[in-house]
């Protein structure tokens, strides 16, 4: 039976508010959808009125088409006897905007159907569901929230974004933006601080289910997944770590990458259990807040796997790296946004490599961009070169080392009231004495869009570096460390981090 969708429009004043932290958003246009536009699918002819309707909300570069576009999500929920609605919000605007403007949504769908609302949420609207429901009043309209790889942690990938190296290519692409921004693990710290000790915030049980599955090597979530495996199971988007929410159930961690998750065959048996009115579930509050803070404390290892270039150019360019002794393999990433460039690799011996594999990425960050990708199994020690050629292009070059050095280094930036940054070994494996760091800063300063910048460089002297503060807020942190090993050859990598900096988020 086809589906048939009715239209419906809320149109919402937004004003500033004091429990938003970030105001405002940076970036590219909106889609062509309407925001605030939502769809009630086809009535079931029997409607069971102890099935709770169903809001569909989509995530970060999306919209309501997610759920029925080669995505069977709806005709299941339809056949299952379930209302159902999709809503349109901000494609890439921050969790503030989206969280105001789905509250009205919210209010509106619940009273159109005359019963409370199940929302399952897909990558970041999880976050701007959670947001609505504490931080905009929605909550006594909703029974639960099931969330399909929500970042409720923050996104490496965001981080990566905002980095000193990617910004290049991460602008070009339109990835910029207010939500990205917000996405990033430093402001997601101080989300939940706010969000997390909120009066509102056990109102509502959440579930989340998270994906550990990103394709084989070419596949669109391919570089994704292998650049967050260093930070554990993901789903080619999404950490499973970053997934959760201390206080919430987690329902499974299965075999889905960040865009199988959300498909009704795949994931509908998973939470059609949770979709009654009837239940209760008693949540221990103070259990709830320790658990909270126990999880937002928790550090996440250093990327000390990668080593990053990027820019732009016109005609030619050539970027170098160093491969220490004893890795097992490298895998070379060269990210543009041109899909014709050619690049050439050459190893220390002037060896030529020019067999590079070539997909487009997917993943919500870097979608849109071509992937150049190469693996080389017990490479040889010393310099290599990476050659590209375009007319112009925007880049961003990303090796990943499978080696023994990966855990003989500490590598950590610290937020809380300044920003700490320590560079040191862990092991007699490097000459300590030929190790420095150049550290680059970026402090947005939000309410006056400004960015501000600060290069340092730390000696092999000392093994930390405290930075005093441009002020209260999110600082992208890009540290490239290079030096050698006790046997003598120069290695490298980089890190990429973001913190708040701050006694307590600004309200």
């Amino acid at each position: 039976m086809p589906k048939i969708f009715r239209i419906f429009i809320v149109v919402s004043l937004f004003l500033l508010t004091p429990v938003q932290t970030f105001a405002g958003s940076f970036g590219k246009g909106e889609p062509t959808t309407n925001p605030g536009e939502w769809y009630e699918g086809d009535p079931p002819a029997n409607i069971d009125p102890n099935k709770a309707p169903i809001l569909f909300v989509h995530g970060l570069n999306s919209s309501s088409a997610t759920w029925t576009d080669g995505n069977d999500m709806d005709e299941i929920a339809y056949q299952n006897g379930y209302e159902t609605a999709y809503v349109n919000l901000y494609a890439t605007r921050n969790m503030w905007d989206n969280g105001q403007l789905l509250a009205d949504v919210i209010q509106e769908i619940y009273e159109h159907f005359g019963k409370k609302l199940v929302i399952v949420a897909h990558s970041k609207g999880g976050v701007d569901t959670q947001s609505a429901l504490v931080h905009y009043g929605a909550h006594p309209y909703v029974k639960r929230v099931i969330t399909l790889s929500s970042p409720h942690q923050g996104s490496k990938l965001a981080d990566l974004a905002y980095s000193s190296w990617a910004g290049w290519l991460a602008d070009i692409l339109g990835s910029k933006n207010g939500a990205t921004y917000s996405l990033q693990t430093g402001y997601m710290t101080g989300f939940r601080q706010q969000t997390d000790t909120h009066p509102n915030v056990d109102k509502v049980p959440f579930y989340t289910l998270a994906g550990t599955k990103w394709g084989s090597f070419g596949s669109a979530l391919y570089w994704g997944g292998l650049y967050l495996r260093i930070y554990g199971e993901n789903d080619g988007a999404v950490t499973v770590a970053n997934s959760r929410l201390a206080y919430g159930n987690e329902l499974a961690v299965g075999k889905w990458n960040h865009s199988t998750i959300k498909e009704g065959s795949t994931i509908f048996p998973y939470i059609a259990p949770y979709m009654q009115l009837q239940g209760v579930v008693n949540v221990n509050r103070q259990t709830m807040l320790e658990k909270a803070a126990a999880l937002n404390e928790e550090e996440e290892g250093a990327n000390l796997q990668t080593f990053y270039r990027g820019g732009n150019y016109k005609g030619k360019v050539e970027e170098t790296f160093f491969v220490e002794d004893g890795v097992n393999q490298i895998t070379i990433n060269w990210l543009s946004e041109k899909k014709d460039t050619n690049v050439m690799l050459m190893d220390p011996k002037g060896k030529r490599i020019t067999d590079f594999s070539k997909t487009m990425d997917d993943s919500p960050i870097f979608q849109g961009a071509y992937v150049y990708q190469r693996t080389i199994d017990h490479p040889i020690p010393g310099k290599w070169k990476i050659i590209a050629m375009q007319k112009e292009e925007h880049y961003l070059m990303n090796v990943i080392y499978d080696s023994p050095l990966n855990e003989d280094l500490i590598v950590e930036a610290f937020g809380g009231k300044e920003l700490k940054i320590t560079v040191s070994p862990k092991s007699g494996d490097i000459n300590n004495g030929e190790m420095t760091a150049t550290i680059s800063l970026e402090f947005m300063n939000v309410k006056n869009k400004h960015v501000e910048r600060a290069l340092i460089k730390k000696d092999s002297k000392t093994s930390a570096v405290r930075v005093t503060p441009f002020g209260d807020g999110i600082y992208n942190v890009t540290i490239d460390v290079k030096g050698k090993t006790v046997k003598g050859f120069p290695f490298n990598r980089t890190i990429i981090t973001s913190v708040y900096v701050g006694k307590t988020p600004v309200k």
